[in-house]
């Protein structure tokens, strides 16, 4: 199986030759891959170099000009170091944009700091009107991008090198299992590990590979069907990114609430592989059932 990079490069080679509304921007990574492309369309496969300000900037551009720009690098050079763009050549100018990002929060461990960006998805959600995914699988990864590709809104991709065994295909979220002690909510390619560690424990799990606009119905629907208003999120970004949005759910509904996610209290500052990261911030799947048990108080 190819993985969300690989997948995402070579389903844009196909939708640059079929739409000729399409543009694809980058700062240099991954000019490579799409250099065949590029040479078919000179004037829509766009590489500004290692300037991401403008990156975001050319995209708004192509956007007020009709075209409906994709614009792909790491998210610490996509939504961090650009932020500033993406609120105002974007978001203010009303220019509609499909972000996409590979890297998830620290899958290039090894380049160091520089490269790891867990607060990507929490920086976005400072910005009204942006719709964002976070596929567990590279087929989702496909669908989510050619449904954005229509449209003129404001959507952020992101792709990780990380991935759930097999996709699962539909809107909002989803119920994977139920139970009646309580509901888990796991977003994208924590899936896996989340049904691993709650192996055993007589919890609903629910799916989200769509985090905004977040479906509220279908997580107070569950929570009302097991009876039990203890919900736990798991990320695979900042602990509590969507906790506003799981409280605002349930604002009549007295409820418990546990976030996992990358840490918050301090900079990991290691390199390691992803693993040695899974732990550093308790995202292994032990770490995750202990958080379980000791959250959900099981019998």
């Amino acid at each position: 199986m190819s993985g969300m990079r690989e997948t995402f490069l070579s389903t844009m080679e196909q939708v640059l030759d079929e739409d000729p509304r399409v543009a694809v921007v980058l700062a240099d990574i991954s000019a490579a891959s799409l250099e065949a492309a590029r040479r078919r369309h000179p004037e829509r496969v766009i590489n500004v170099g290692i300037r991401e300000q403008a990156l975001i900037g050319v995209a708004g551009g192509l956007a007020l000009a009709g075209m409906r720009p994709v614009v792909h690098t790491f998210p610490s050079f996509l939504v961090e170091r650009p932020y500033e763009q993406v609120k105002l050549d974007l978001t203010h100018q009303g220019a509609g944009a499909v972000l996409v990002s590979w890297g998830g929060s620290y899958d290039m461990s090894t380049a160091g700091r520089t490269h790891q960006s867990p607060g990507d998805v929490a920086l976005i959600d400072t910005i009204p009107g942006w719709t964002v995914h976070v596929p567990g699988h590279p087929d989702e990864a496909v669908s989510l991008l050619r449904d954005a590709l229509p449209g003129d809104g404001t959507v952020y991709l992101r792709l990780s090198g990380q991935s759930n065994a097999r996709p699962r295909p539909g809107p909002g979220l989803q119920v994977v299992r139920r139970g009646g002690r309580g509901v888990v909510l796991a977003v994208g390619p924590m899936l896996d590990r989340v049904l691993a560690a709650a192996e055993g424990l007589d919890v609903t799990v629910l799916y989200a590979k769509t985090v905004r606009p977040f479906d509220a119905a279908t997580l107070r629907a569950a929570v009302a069907e097991t009876g039990v208003a203890d919900v736990v999120l798991v990320e695979p970004y900042l602990a509590g990114t969507s906790a506003h949005q799981v409280s605002e759910a349930l604002v009549e509904v007295p409820h418990r609430l546990r976030a996992l996610g990358t840490r918050r209290d301090a900079e990991v500052r290691r390199y390691g592989d992803v693993t040695d990261h899974d732990l550093a911030h308790a995202l292994d799947e032990a770490s995750i059932a202990a958080a379980l048990k000791a959250f959900l108080r099981p019998d």
